[in-house]
C-alpha cells in the first residue's frame, strides 16, 4: 500500500512546507483540499495548480486525491435548493482540481441527515437526504467519467448511509466506475466494525483514510492517535487483503498538535509504518 497524510494533519499554512515536511516524515503522498481560501481554493488557475503539482514533485510527494471541508457549510442533501447547486459546482470544481493536479479520486460527503458539530445543517428527513444524494451523484458521475476522476463518498458522522450494505447498494444503484467508496475506518468503529464495511464493500473502496477511535469517550474527542484506540489493525489489514486492496492508504489525524505540531506527522508515519508492516522507524 501507498502511505499518504492529510494536509489539514499540518500546521504549516504553505503546501511547500508540507510537502517537505511529509517527505522527511517518510509519506508517499500527501492528500490536499479545496477549500474557499488558501493555496487550493475555488477560483485557483490551472497555472496555479500546475505549480503546485511541480512543487509536490520536486518534493518527492505524490498528490492522489483532493478533499474538501466545504460539504459541512454545502451540503448535497440540504434543504436549500442554493446550497445544494453550490454543493454540486464544489464537485465539479474538486473534479478538475484533481485532473490538473494528477490525482484519481476526489472525496466527497454525500449528504447529511444531521451533523453533531454542523447543526446549522438541520435535520433532512432521511428519505429525502437519499433521493437529494443519490438524484446530485446520479447528475455528476458523467462529469467523473470525462475527467477519469473517482468521486469518493465518505463514511461519516453524518446519520445517512449508515450501514456497509446501505452503503454499497447505494453506489451500485448509481451505476458508475467513477463513483466508490472512500471508506474511513476509524469513522466506522462507532457504531460498527471496520473489517466488516471493508469486505461488503470490497472493490467498491477507491481510497482508505486511517483514524483510530477509543470506544466509551464521549464524541469527537474519542478520535485519538493511531494505536491508541480500538481498531482492530490486524482485522483490518486482513479485510483489505482478502478483498485485494493495495491502494493509497492517509493518515488524516486532526487538529495538529498544539505543542511542536510537527510530531503528529512523524508518529502518524511511525506507527502508519507498524499496521503496514513496513520495517521503518523505532
Amino acid at each position: 500500500m501507498k502511505k499518504g497524510i492529510s494536509i489539514w494533519s499540518f500546521a504549516t499554512n504553505t503546501l511547500r512546507e508540507a510537502f517537505a515536511l511529509a517527505k522527511k516524515a517518510g509519506f508517499d503522498g500527501v492528500e490536499v483540499a479545496l477549500a474557499e481560501d488558501g493555496e487550493i481554493n475555488l477560483d485557483t488557475s490551472v497555472k496555479d495548480l500546475n505549480q503546485i503539482k511541480q512543487t509536490a514533485a520536486d518534493a518527492g510527494i505524490a498528490l492522489y486525491s483532493v478533499a474538501s471541508g466545504l460539504y459541512w457549510k454545502y451540503s448535497l442533501t440540504s434543504d436549500n435548493v442554493k446550497h445544494v447547486e453550490k454543493a454540486k459546482s464544489i464537485v465539479k470544481k474538486q473534479l478538475e482540481t484533481a485532473e490538473v493536479l494528477g490525482c484519481d479520486t476526489i472525496l466527497v460527503i454525500p449528504g447529511a441527515v444531521s451533523v453533531i458539530f454542523a447543526p446549522e445543517l438541520g435535520i433532512v428527513p432521511y428519505d429525502d437526504a437519499y433521493k437529494r444524494s443519490f438524484d446530485a451523484l446520479k447528475e455528476l458521475a458523467p462529469y467523473a467519467e470525462k475527467s477519469k476522476v473517482t468521486i469518493g463518498l465518505e463514511n461519516v458522522w453524518n446519520n445517512f448511509l449508515l450501514s456497509p450494505l446501505e452503503m454499497k447498494n447505494f453506489i451500485d444503484s448509481i451505476g458508475s466506475n467513477y463513483v466508490k467508496s472512500y471508506f474511513d475506518v476509524g469513522n466506522v468503529l462507532y457504531s460498527g466494525f471496520p473489517e466488516q464495511w471493508i469486505k461488503i464493500l470490497g472493490e467498491r473502496i477507491a481510497k482508505v483514510h486511517f483514524k483510530d477511535y477509543r470506544n466509551g469517550v464521549a464524541g469527537l474527542n474519542a478520535f485519538v492517535d493511531l494505536l491508541a484506540g480500538d481498531v482492530d489493525w490486524a482485522a483490518v489489514m486482513a479485510a483489505f487483503k482478502s478483498i485485494g486492496y493495495d491502494g493509497w492508504v492517509t493518515g488524516e489525524m486532526l487538529p495538529p498538535y498544539k505543542q511542536f505540531p510537527a510530531t503528529i506527522i512523524y508518529n502518524t508515519s511511525n506507527a502508519m509504518d507498524k499496521i503496514l508492516g513496513r520495517k521503518q522507524g523505532w
